[in-house]
C-alpha cells in the first residue's frame, strides 16, 4: 500500500495517534479524520464521509460506540475505492457471557465485525483486551492520581495490552501483505490483577496506590453520587464485569502472529510511563 492515502479514523485516540506517528515516520501518507483533523469527519454527519474518503485506499477504523454506523460507513468506503480496511474491535465479541449483547457498545462491535467480514476487499480485525494506557491516558488515571483505585473488579486479572503493540499490528495490517481476513486477538504476555497493577505503579512513582474492590452496586452508587447518570455508571460497571468474572486473564497470540515477536510486558509499560512523567502529580 506504499504511496496510497491511508485514513485514520480516531487519529487522536490511544491507538490512532500512535498509528499516525508510525506511518508518517515511515514516510507514508497518513491522514487523520475528525472534526478538526486533516479531513473533516463527523460520524453523525454522513455528508462528511465522502470528503474524508476521497482518494483513500486504506482505512483504520475506530467505530462510534453505541451506534450502528460501521456498516453503512464501510459499505460507502468500498464504493469510493477503499481496498484495505483495519477495524478496531474488542476482546470478547464472540465469547458468550463476556458482555451484555443488548448493550449498545457491544452491538456496535458485533454488527461492525459482521459488516467488515462481508466486504469483498482486504480486511483485518484487531481485538485488543484492556489497554495498559488506561492507567495513564484513560479512565483509571484520575484514580491513580488520587491514590486509590475503587473498582468492582474483584480479584480478576487482565493481560493488559500496550497501545504501542496495537498500533504496530494495525500499521502492519495497513501496509503489508499477509494480514487479509485475519482476526488478531491482542494481549500482553501475562495476566495482572488490579492490585498488582497498582503495586507496580506505586513502585514506579514512589507513592502508594491502593486498590479497593467494590461491589457493582456500591460502585454505581459512588459514581452517581459524584454526578454520573445511573445509566453511564451501570455501563461502566458492566464494562468491568469481565474482569471480575476472570474472563480477561488469558494470553492471546495476535501480536506474535502479526509481528513475529512477543508483546510488551506491563512492567515495561509502567516504567516507560513513569519515566515520561505520566503520573508526575503523584510523585
Amino acid at each position: 500500500m506504499t504511496g496510497q492515502q491511508i485514513l485514520v479514523i480516531g487519529g487522536t485516540g490511544k491507538s490512532g495517534h500512535r498509528i499516525v506517528s508510525r506511518l508518517r515516520a515511515a514516510g507514508l501518507p497518513a491522514l487523520t479524520a475528525s472534526r478538526s483533523g486533516d479531513r473533516r469527519f463527523d460520524w453523525t454527519d454522513r455528508g462528511t464521509w465522502d470528503t474524508a474518503l476521497e482518494g483513500v485506499r486504506a482505512v483504520y477504523l475506530v467505530p462510534f460506540d453505541g451506534e450502528l454506523l460501521t456498516r453503512p460507513f464501510v459499505e460507502r468506503a468500498v464504493e469510493l475505492g477503499v481496498r484495505r480496511l483495519v477495524l478496531l474491535s474488542g476482546r470478547g465479541v464472540d465469547v458468550p457471557g463476556y458482555a451484555d449483547t443488548r448493550n449498545p457498545a457491544a452491538q456496535t462491535h458485533i454488527d461492525g465485525e459482521a459488516a467488515v467480514r462481508d466486504l469483498d476487499i482486504e480486511w483485518t480485525i484487531v481485538r485488543p483486551g484492556w489497554f495498559a494506557q488506561n492507567f495513564d491516558e484513560g479512565f483509571f488515571r484520575d484514580a491513580i492520581l488520587a491514590g486509590e483505585l475503587r473498582l468492582p473488579a474483584g480479584n480478576g486479572a487482565a493481560t493488559f495490552v500496550d497501545a504501542e503493540d496495537i498500533a504496530a499490528v494495525a500499521v502492519a495490517a495497513l501496509t503489508e501483505d499477509g494480514h487479509d481476513r485475519q482476526i488478531y486477538e491482542l494481549s500482553g504476555p501475562r495476566a495482572v490483577t488490579i492490585a498488582e497493577a497498582a503495586a507496580e505503579i506505586s513502585a514506579a512513582t514512589g507513592r502508594e496506590i491502593r486498590y479497593v474492590p467494590l461491589s457493582p452496586e456500591d460502585f454505581v452508587a459512588e459514581l452517581t453520587a459524584s454526578g454520573w447518570s445511573r445509566g453511564d455508571a451501570a455501563d461502566f460497571a458492566e464494562a468491568v464485569a469481565p474482569l471480575r468474572r476472570d474472563m480477561d486473564s488469558h494470553v492471546s497470540d495476535g501480536v506474535r502472529r502479526a509481528l513475529g515477536r512477543e508483546p510488551r510486558d506491563f512492567s515495561e509499560y509502567v516504567k516507560a510511563a513513569a519515566a515520561a512523567g505520566s503520573w508526575r502529580d503523584v510523585s
